[in-house]
Protein backbone atom coordinates (compact mmCIF):
# COMPACT_ATOMS: atom_id res chain seq x y z
CA UNK A 1 0.00 0.00 0.00
CA UNK A 2 1.12 3.27 -0.91
CA UNK A 3 1.33 6.17 1.66
CA UNK A 4 -1.77 7.59 -0.44
CA UNK A 5 -3.42 4.45 -0.43
CA UNK A 6 -3.48 4.09 3.06
CA UNK A 7 -4.85 7.96 3.44
CA UNK A 8 -7.41 7.85 0.38
CA UNK A 9 -8.78 4.15 2.28
CA UNK A 10 -8.91 6.03 5.85
CA UNK A 11 -10.60 9.22 4.33
CA UNK A 12 -13.29 7.10 2.73
CA UNK A 13 -13.77 4.93 5.51
CA UNK A 14 -14.20 7.95 8.30
CA UNK A 15 -16.92 9.20 5.65
CA UNK A 16 -18.73 5.56 6.06
CA UNK A 17 -18.36 5.95 1.67
CA UNK A 18 -17.87 2.82 0.02
CA UNK A 19 -15.35 2.12 -2.78
CA UNK A 20 -17.91 1.49 -5.22
CA UNK A 21 -19.82 4.59 -4.50
CA UNK A 22 -16.41 6.57 -4.73
CA UNK A 23 -15.69 5.11 -7.67
CA UNK A 24 -19.07 6.04 -9.13
CA UNK A 25 -19.07 9.75 -8.09
CA UNK A 26 -15.28 9.47 -10.18
CA UNK A 27 -16.01 8.07 -12.86
CA UNK A 28 -13.89 4.88 -12.09
CA UNK A 29 -14.07 1.57 -11.63
CA UNK A 30 -14.39 0.31 -8.55
CA UNK A 31 -11.08 -2.27 -9.34
CA UNK A 32 -9.08 1.17 -10.22
CA UNK A 33 -9.61 2.40 -7.24
CA UNK A 34 -8.64 -0.50 -5.42
CA UNK A 35 -5.67 -0.74 -7.23
CA UNK A 36 -4.69 2.64 -6.19
CA UNK A 37 -5.47 2.70 -2.16
CA UNK A 38 -3.54 -0.72 -2.20
CA UNK A 39 -0.28 0.92 -3.98
CA UNK A 40 -0.39 -1.46 -7.43
CA UNK A 41 -1.49 1.85 -9.79
CA UNK A 42 1.49 4.35 -10.46
CA UNK A 43 0.71 7.49 -8.80
CA UNK A 44 -2.46 9.49 -9.44
CA UNK A 45 -2.91 12.70 -11.48
CA UNK A 46 -3.26 16.26 -9.97
CA UNK A 47 -6.44 16.31 -11.79
CA UNK A 48 -7.75 12.94 -10.03
CA UNK A 49 -6.59 14.30 -6.65
CA UNK A 50 -8.56 17.22 -6.92
CA UNK A 51 -11.60 15.20 -7.79
CA UNK A 52 -11.22 13.25 -4.82
CA UNK A 53 -10.06 16.35 -2.58
CA UNK A 54 -13.52 17.62 -3.78
CA UNK A 55 -15.77 14.10 -3.05
CA UNK A 56 -14.10 13.62 0.07
CA UNK A 57 -14.36 17.54 0.95
CA UNK A 58 -10.78 18.18 2.04
CA UNK A 59 -9.84 22.10 1.69
CA UNK A 60 -6.73 23.89 2.89
CA UNK A 61 -3.97 21.42 4.97
CA UNK A 62 -5.95 18.58 4.31
CA UNK A 63 -6.16 18.97 0.89
CA UNK A 64 -2.65 19.82 0.75
CA UNK A 65 -1.39 16.54 2.53
CA UNK A 66 -3.37 14.41 0.10
CA UNK A 67 -1.20 16.06 -2.95
CA UNK A 68 1.62 15.72 -1.12
CA UNK A 69 0.90 11.69 -0.25
CA UNK A 70 -0.09 10.95 -4.13
CA UNK A 71 3.79 13.08 -5.10
CA UNK A 72 5.25 10.51 -2.41
CA UNK A 73 3.15 7.43 -3.89
CA UNK A 74 4.73 5.66 -6.82
CA UNK A 75 5.26 2.33 -6.07
CA UNK A 76 7.71 1.41 -8.38
CA UNK A 77 10.50 4.02 -8.20
CA UNK A 78 13.79 4.41 -10.27
CA UNK A 79 16.87 5.98 -8.37
CA UNK A 80 19.61 7.74 -10.79
CA UNK A 81 22.59 7.63 -9.59
CA UNK A 82 24.66 8.75 -12.17
CA UNK A 83 27.23 11.23 -10.88
CA UNK A 84 27.01 10.50 -7.80
CA UNK A 85 29.14 8.94 -5.15
CA UNK A 86 30.15 5.29 -5.24
CA UNK A 87 27.82 5.60 -1.87
CA UNK A 88 25.46 6.61 -2.61
CA UNK A 89 25.17 4.22 -5.41
CA UNK A 90 25.54 1.28 -3.32
CA UNK A 91 22.78 2.90 -0.56
CA UNK A 92 20.13 2.91 -3.07
CA UNK A 93 21.32 -1.05 -4.22
CA UNK A 94 21.16 -1.62 -1.02
CA UNK A 95 17.98 -0.72 -0.09
CA UNK A 96 16.29 -1.91 -3.39
CA UNK A 97 17.94 -5.31 -2.31
CA UNK A 98 16.32 -5.10 1.71
CA UNK A 99 13.27 -2.90 2.10
CA UNK A 100 11.17 -6.08 1.80
CA UNK A 101 12.49 -7.01 4.86
CA UNK A 102 12.93 -3.90 7.08
CA UNK A 103 10.53 -3.86 10.20
CA UNK A 104 7.97 -0.79 10.32
CA UNK A 105 10.34 0.74 13.11
CA UNK A 106 13.92 0.94 10.69
CA UNK A 107 11.74 2.35 8.11
CA UNK A 108 10.53 4.98 10.07
CA UNK A 109 14.45 5.37 11.87
CA UNK A 110 15.55 5.82 7.84
CA UNK A 111 12.84 8.38 6.90
CA UNK A 112 13.50 10.07 9.72
CA UNK A 113 17.48 10.35 8.95
CA UNK A 114 16.75 11.21 5.53
CA UNK A 115 13.84 13.92 6.03
CA UNK A 116 15.76 15.75 8.95
CA UNK A 117 16.56 18.92 8.45
CA UNK A 118 21.00 18.45 7.31
CA UNK A 119 22.61 20.42 9.62
CA UNK A 120 25.79 22.80 8.49
CA UNK A 121 28.39 20.22 9.00
CA UNK A 122 26.49 17.57 6.99
CA UNK A 123 25.53 20.01 4.33
CA UNK A 124 29.74 20.29 3.53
Amino acid sequence: MTPFGAKLRALRTERGMTMKAMARQLELTPAYLSALEHGHRGRPSPGLVQQICAILGLIWDDADELRRLAELSHPRIVVDTSGLSPEATQLANRLAERIGALDRRTIERVLGLIEAKPTRKAAK
